[in-house]
């Protein structure tokens, strides 16, 4: 029962993760480029701001849940943990953290930014769109990432 319970909090965690990224990646990239249309800057604002809260709230949450609950499930199951699989998802879920690092701040600059704009009644700066084009650069490697180690996780292979 004890196994059943830490795993349901590792698949749940890890669910809240991939999915805050992706639904906060399309809503940020998406309204961005959205505005880059209509030049009013108040939309990103607001979605850049709720996208900064959802980093902290859901993100750093399960960023740190993700190994706790995958080590005890390990141990639980007696599983070595230089498992070869075990070993590439621990590399590729470092690679996404190493990328999410600098988009936090990145993230932090473009909803200051935003409201910046929006208080001037000025569109976004050119500063703006460089740093959602390096978000979005990131963002791909910790996307694919994430997807192979989901697939890790789910057919263990030797």
């Amino acid at each position: 029962m004890e196994y059943l319970i830490v795993k349901w909090l590792h698949i749940l965690s890890s669910t809240v993760l991939f999915g805050t990224g992706i639904g906060s990646a399309y809503y940020l990239l998406f309204t961005s480029l959205a505005v880059r249309k209509t030049g009013d800057p108040r939309p990103v604002a607001v979605v850049a701001h709720k996208v900064v809260q959802a980093d902290l709230w859901f993100t750093t949450t399960t960023i740190i849940l993700q190994p706790l609950t995958g080590w005890y499930m390990a141990h639980l199951a007696g599983l070595p943990l230089t498992s070869k699989w075990l070993m590439w998802s621990y590399g590729l879920y470092l690679l996404a953290g190493a990328c999410w690092l600098p988009v936090v701040w990145i993230q932090l600059k473009m909803r200051d930014l935003a409201r910046e704009a929006d208080a001037r009644g000025q569109p976004l700066p050119p500063r703006y769109w460089r740093f959602l084009w390096i978000w979005t650069a990131l963002g791909v490697p910790a996307f694919f990432g994430l997807v192979i180690v989901f697939y890790l996780m789910v057919a263990k292979p030797v």
